[in-house]
């Protein structure tokens, strides 16, 4: 298909990016009162087809260590579990979160004690963590061999699985109706004033010239290249994330709990007789944009014998589905990249979320629409994100990343 020119010349915000932290921010501006302005957001893929987001497993945590993480998914539950009420649209249909809850086990002492701190600061913001020791593990989840573990951590309040995709798309459905425009096309430069303080126009593959009073560059794993096009530098690059769906001879009877096993693999309830596990690739390296091959030997020689070492009643299993995707992994912090360019002061970042950015899509989109609003947050303070923390090494220390 043809590269889709844009209606107008200027915009007030050019989004670059499309998938759910492009959509998120654009919905956000349209349902801030004291934005007015005209939105553009230019997405290469519309079917979104090899984004994150379309990738994502699709998951929502109160268990981080870091008190204002767990507030930001605080309020994407409270958003997903009202999503016609925040969308205002009685087409919308009402969301719930499958709260199995994320069960973490630490297999020594070190890592316990990661536990019961990280618990001190979720029950603090409100979250409903419970420490298990291995006993009380065994007594609620049978299943489970527990004899290597020292700790087990799980919440069971707003903690679980989500429908993102139905969120993705009502907040584009929404947007384009109140005047958001979407087109398909690709921002392949951009130019700057003079003084090289300001972004002024973005070039697209059609060879549309379009001005621009602020850029957000909401492109996901391509966040780098995006951020090059301005001659700045971000510390983003595209990860190999690895997802398998599968079934049991004899499944459970009960959920299963997102389990992050000390092995660093993951599994979890996926639907009545199926299940989910991921991991990273070994060795971990940034890849190709279009990168998304499988390394099918990593189930049989990895990711299966952890599982059905974990959960005995696994160790019959059939895949059924698989996928590779990408994380858009900040190699900084591993969090998210916010705000504006220390010198490029149009130039915004909604970047390097690294594998938790759908739970934080609302709050980040919500954010960012106030930035591009006010020049400030207005609801949570995410200060902390900006980017000026980069050049003045002032990394966020997150000790709950998977």
């Amino acid at each position: 298909m043809s590269p889709q020119s844009p209606k107008q010349k200027t915009y007030d915000v050019v989004i670059i990016g499309g998938a759910i932290m492009g959509s998120s921010t654009a919905w956000f501006l349209t349902d801030n009162p004291d934005f007015n302005g005209s939105i553009l957001v230019v997405e290469k893929d519309p079917t979104y087809e090899n984004s994150s987001t379309a990738h994502t497993n699709s998951c929502m945590r109160q268990q981080f260590s870091a008190k204002l993480n767990v507030q930001i998914s605080q309020f994407a539950a409270d958003f997903v579990k009202n999503l016609p009420e925040r969308i205002g649209d009685e087409r919308v249909p009402a969301q719930v979160i499958q709260n199995y809850g994320y069960m973490y086990l630490a297999d020594n002492d070190a890592f316990a004690d990661i536990l019961r701190e990280n618990q001190k600061v979720q029950l603090e913001a409100g979250a409903e963590t419970q420490l298990l020791d291995p006993q009380q593990i065994k007594a609620r989840y049978p299943f489970y061999t527990v004899d290597d573990l020292a700790l087990g951590s799980i919440n069971l309040k707003d903690e679980g699985y989500w429908d993102g995709g139905l969120v993705f798309d009502w907040w584009r459905r929404s947007a384009r109706d109140r005047g958001v425009e979407f087109v398909e096309n690709e921002v392949v430069a951009i130019s700057k004033t003079a003084a090289g303080t300001l972004v002024d126009s973005v070039t697209l593959a059609s060879g549309d010239v379009i001005n621009c009073g602020q850029v957000v560059n909401a492109s996901g794993p391509r966040a780098a290249r995006t951020a090059q096009m301005a001659g700045l530098d971000i510390p983003v690059e595209p990860r190999k994330r690895f997802t398998w769906i599968f079934s049991a001879q004899q499944p459970l009877d009960q959920e299963l709990p997102l389990t992050i096993d000390p092995s660093g693999v993951h599994f979890r309830q996926d639907g009545p007789k199926t299940y989910l596990a991921g991991c990273p690739a070994d060795p971990d390296p940034a890849v190709n944009y279009d990168d998304f091959h499988m390394d099918h030997g990593r189930w049989e020689n990895h990711v299966w014998p952890i599982i059905a070492n974990r959960i005995p009643q696994f160790e019959t299993i059939k895949v059924i589905n698989e996928w590779a995707g990408h994380y858009a992994y900040n190699t900084f912090d591993q969090n998210a990249i916010m705000g504006p360019h220390t010198t490029v002061s149009n130039f915004i970042f909604l970047n390097g979320f690294s594998g938790h950015g759908l739970q934080q899509s609302p709050a980040m989109g919500r954010g960012t629409a106030e930035w591009l609003t006010y020049g400030a947050y207005r609801s949570l303070d995410l200060t902390s994100y900006n980017f000026a923390r980069i050049p003045e090494n002032r990394p966020i220390i997150e000790k709950a990343v998977i």
